[in-house]
């Protein structure tokens, strides 16, 4: 990870949120696609050597992203979230957790309630996101599986496709 780039991680068990501010290498718009685009979040999303696979990708507020994190062996797990806020290269907001193939969720899973907001800073872009889990024990789980290392993972694989795009 760029040293240069902001990058911060913060757990707050009264209010059972996550924190996570990390600034990337891109202009807006790139940023924004890569995060809203099913084959620009494929590429990215799931730590190596596990893969994102999106099966249902509709943007829009009342839709949702339907997607399996694919191990190399080929095993899935499914997730989905779904849309409740866009204002568009701003922000958006998600809410879903762990589903079956078919998109129903499983509560026995963490679910959260997830706020992206973009903000353009010199030539990159910060992106300020809040977790809020509907009790201690989600997002302990949630920490529990690893869920701070693989979006350190996730974030160097996004830095590495936007300076792919860019050139």
């Amino acid at each position: 990870m760029n040293p240069a780039l902001l990058f911060d991680f913060t757990v707050n068990k009264e209010n059972k949120t996550i924190h996570i501010t990390r600034e990337f290498a891109a202009n807006l718009e790139l940023v924004w696609q890569a995060w809203t685009s099913p084959e620009l979040l494929d590429q990215w999303w799931g730590p190596k050597p596990w893969r994102a696979e999106t099966k249902t990708m509709d943007f829009r507020e009342g839709g949702f992203w339907h997607y399996a994190m694919v191990s190399p062996e080929g095993e899935k797990h499914w997730s989905r979230a779904n849309f409740l806020a866009i204002v568009k290269e701003k922000s958006f907001a998600s809410k879903g957790g762990f589903c079956d193939e078919n998109g129903t969720i499983n509560p026995a899973f963490p679910q959260n309630l997830w706020e992206n907001s973009f903000i353009p800073k010199n030539n990159n872009v910060q992106v300020d996101m809040l977790l809020t889990y509907d009790t201690l024990a989600d997002l302990e789980k949630e920490i529990a599986m690893g869920f701070k290392e693989g979006m350190i993972i996730d974030f160097k694989q996004l830095d590495d496709l936007l300076l792919a795009l860019k050139k």
